[in-house]
């Protein structure tokens, strides 16, 4: 829809505000008496949650070089065309929350109004994180504008005044939202959550990116996360003996460790598709990449990728001894699922053979749209992350940083601590490597390149499939990993295959003629499964594709034709589109 459209004036209110509205008379719902106490400012608000913070499927769907899919998104496979509409550019969620901004005023309470100002200025601040995430520059508009407004065919503002501007609102947020803890509910803590998130990414983009001024934006990034660890009262959920994998598989988000969540409820009818993803033919067949996998430590802390023939051990072998999050992550050798028997991993269910079962419940939910896992937005997880990258970037992480972050995530999996100088005297060259890897951190870094990698080997497995991925690639100008075969499980041979190691055969892989086997799956090789090497190999994954990732384009989105075409010309299509 084109930008004069949707930012032009509101001819009613009735159409922008949620189904609560229905309870009160139609004819009070104007501009002129509406928004005047704090029950008319919650019920307008509610519809921001729905319209500009992610589903689940945006979030699980976390597609990149870590999880593969089928088929690939236009973002991976290089596939991507500028488009006539759509594309992103879609500015009504604005429209709403500056419409909130100017007629809040009509509360007399102005505590009230101050709530709720920053509360839209909040959802403002994540919408246009958004947008400058996915096309750079964009029009930086703070008030509704009628359709005859000659600032409707403004060109784009600069990235700076988009980030800048993205502070200020939060800042704003962060003094005037309230402290109470409410997992569905935006606070203060959310704002700081989404000020670290924001902090890192323009930081880390600026300095990878060549930009400038990239230390302000990490600088904000280690305040707001310090803040938030310090004085928010969240910590780590760490009950039972798989912690990390009991907080994404329940029904009802742990509020201990998570600051916001997307609510979902079976009882509502309000239900995504997470299980049957993970566990269909149907829904893309999800599955890590064997180069993420490669990247799990030994659970003595050792680097997988040192030892011998790390990358030719076939499945059972090479989940012997790994960081347990792996086996929280996926199917591995003695996994049970939740209310039910063992399970090995299913092939028809995966196109790499890493079977992910990350929000994973009892299999009555596989079924299409029956999971109701609340979906995590923002945890403290995340901030520790971002608070030890940001240091690291800024070259002042120092050890007593990383006890208070990252060592806090080893130690629920019962992780050895990273040690910050072994770190950084041995930079692991698997993740050093341009094939496999981040080379640019030596290129950008001296002092700390080690830790920095490490950090990042955290961030991949702590955050996997919680829809950071891209995001991550795209600021760290990596993108040049997309290019790279995507492979999966290794097979030194066709045959039977045991793959939770029980003793019955789960999986046969054979040419020509099907053998005899008691194996409960069957499969083709070259036709329903293709490997590296013909015979034997890695599974590989869209072998048939030639990817391309243009360093020059690929950064940023392309605007769709239509709006430059409408703005006569006065938006500029990013570079290379």
């Amino acid at each position: 829809m084109n930008l004069n459209k949707i930012i032009g004036a509101i001819s009613s209110v009735v159409c922008l505000v949620s189904c609560d509205l229905d309870k009160v008379p139609l004819a009070t719902l104007s501009p002129e008496t509406y928004f005047s106490n704090e029950e008319e400012l919650r019920l307008y608000s509610n519809k921001f949650y729905e319209d500009i913070l992610p589903e689940a499927g945006d979030v699980y769907n976390d597609r990149a070089d870590v999880i593969i899919s089928t088929p690939l998104n236009t973002e991976v496979s290089g596939q991507r065309t500028v488009p006539a509409t759509g594309g992103g550019w879609s500015w009504s969620a604005l429209r709403r929350v500056n419409y909130l901004l100017g007629n809040s005023h009509q509360t007399d309470d102005i505590a009230v109004r101050n709530e709720y100002d920053a509360l839209a200025k909040f959802f403002r601040a994540y919408f246009y994180f958004e947008k400058m995430k996915r096309f750079g520059d964009v029009p930086w508009f703070n008030e509704v504008l009628g359709s005859d407004d000659e600032r409707l065919f403004k060109p784009r503002d600069s990235r700076t005044l988009i980030a800048d501007s993205i502070m200020q609102d939060l800042d704003f947020a962060i003094e005037y939202l309230p402290t109470t803890k409410d997992v569905y509910r935006v606070n203060k803590w959310t704002a700081l959550a989404l000020k670290s998130r924001v902090g890192l990414f323009e930081g880390t983009f600026r300095k990878y990116h060549g930009i400038g001024d990239a230390e302000k934006y990490l600088q904000a990034c280690v305040t707001a996360s310090e803040e938030l660890i310090d004085n928010g009262g969240y910590t780590l959920y760490t009950s039972g003996s798989t912690p990390y994998r009991d907080l994404f598989a329940t029904p009802n988000a742990r509020s201990q460790e998570i600051i916001l969540a997307r609510h979902y409820d079976q009882g509502l009818n309000l239900t995504h598709s997470v299980q049957n993803a993970t566990n269909a033919s149907t829904l893309g067949r999800p599955g890590l990449s064997k180069s993420f996998v490669n990247t799990y430590l030994t659970t003595g802390g050792l680097r997988f990728t040192d030892q011998p023939n790390y990358n030719t051990r076939e499945f059972v072998q090479e989940m012997q001894n790994r960081d347990p999050r792996l086996a929280q992550t996926i199917r591995t050798p003695g996994y049970t699922r939740i209310g039910g028997g063992a399970a090995a991993p299913n092939l028809s269910f995966t196109v790499t053979g890493y079977h992910l079962i990350k929000y994973t419940m009892e299999q009555i939910y596989d079924a299409y749209n029956s999971s109701f896992n609340d979906i995590p937005l923002f945890r403290i997880a995340e901030t520790y992350l971002n608070f030890a990258e940001a240091k690291a970037e800024l070259g002042t992480l120092n050890q007593a940083d990383l006890n208070k972050s990252i060592n806090l995530l080893r130690a629920r999996v019962s992780m050895p601590a990273l040690n910050l100088e072994q770190a950084n005297a041995n930079p692991d060259t698997y993740l050093l490597d341009a094939e496999t890897g981040f080379p640019n951190v030596a290129q950008k870094n001296t002092v700390h390149t080690g830790v920095i990698l490490e950090v990042r080997r955290e961030r991949g497995i702590e955050l996997v499939m919680e829809g950071h991925r891209y995001y991550d690639m795209m600021r760290w100008r990596a993108g040049k990993l997309f290019e790279k075969p995507f492979l999966g499980m290794y097979f030194s041979r066709l045959g039977d295959f045991d793959l939770d190691g029980n003793g019955s055969i789960d999986l046969c892989l054979y040419q020509g003629t099907r053998p005899g086997s008691s194996a409960s799956l069957f499969m083709e090789v070259g036709k329903d499964i293709v490997l590296s090497e013909g015979n034997k190999g890695h599974v590989l994954a869209h072998g048939n594709i030639n990817r391309t990732f243009d360093e020059d384009k690929d950064y940023l989105y392309p605007i769709p034709t239509e709006e430059i075409n409408l703005s006569n010309k006065i938006l500029e299509q990013n570079p290379g589109w």
